[in-house]
């Protein structure tokens, strides 16, 4: 079977889950097609998805976090429909957790590139209602991905995903986000391998 996107996703506005004074993005609903682009540097520079909505400006979006990923695997394995977790593509036959930092993937009318991984917080836990979802989704580890935008396009749902040549080395976004979540061990391995962008680097070489 094709890795392919099953789902591109927009969001729906509505107050934040986790009782900030703020709207949320965090729900997510299929639309049939999604138009990417890069988007500023930081943060606060917004979502790489042309009409998609960032509640939390502090912790989301830009360019290392312009487009989210999350398997419909692992939301079958949760019980959750396309959307649900945030993600802007609902993927289906691609181990997103298995992927090398720094991959890219061709998809649909653009690139991506595997860029950092997530982070569960207080709205992601409270739009769930799962009582310590934080350990639990870190147990798991399948965090799906952020991508960020290498060649601008849109995507569509059906659109298969292509891996392009490889980064060159063996640091998986599972194992980044195992030490980001503070694997010590794997936190070496990842900054000996040099593969994160700045901030997130340095993050994780603080840990050490």
């Amino acid at each position: 079977m094709n890795a392919t996107v099953l789902s591109t996703n927009l969001a729906q506005p509505q107050p934040d889950p986790g009782g900030d004074d703020r709207v949320s993005g965090i729900l997510k609903l299929p639309v049939p097609s999604i138009e990417v682009f890069t988007p500023g540097p930081d943060y606060g520079d917004g979502s790489g998805v042309r009409g998609d909505v960032i509640g939390d400006s502090q912790h989301h979006g830009g360019a290392q976090k312009a487009v989210y990923a999350f398997t419909r695997e692992e939301l079958d394995h949760w019980g959750y429909p396309d959307g649900y977790f945030g993600e802007n593509l609902t993927t289906l036959g691609i181990e997103l957790h298995e992927l090398l930092i720094n991959q890219q993937i061709r998809v649909g009318g653009a690139v991506l590139e595997v860029s950092v991984p997530r982070r569960p917080c207080r709205t992601f836990g409270a739009w769930l209602d799962r009582r310590g979802w934080m350990k639990t989704f870190t147990e798991r580890a399948r965090p799906g991905s952020y991508f960020r935008v290498v060649s601008p396009g849109v995507i569509t749902a059906g659109d298969d995903l292509d891996l392009i040549g490889s980064p060159g080395h063996d640091i998986t976004m599972e194992m980044a986000f195992r030490a980001k979540m503070g694997d010590r061990d794997l936190a070496r391995r990842v900054v000996a391998a040099g593969c994160l962008p700045g901030p997130y680097h340095d993050e994780l070489a603080r840990l050490i």
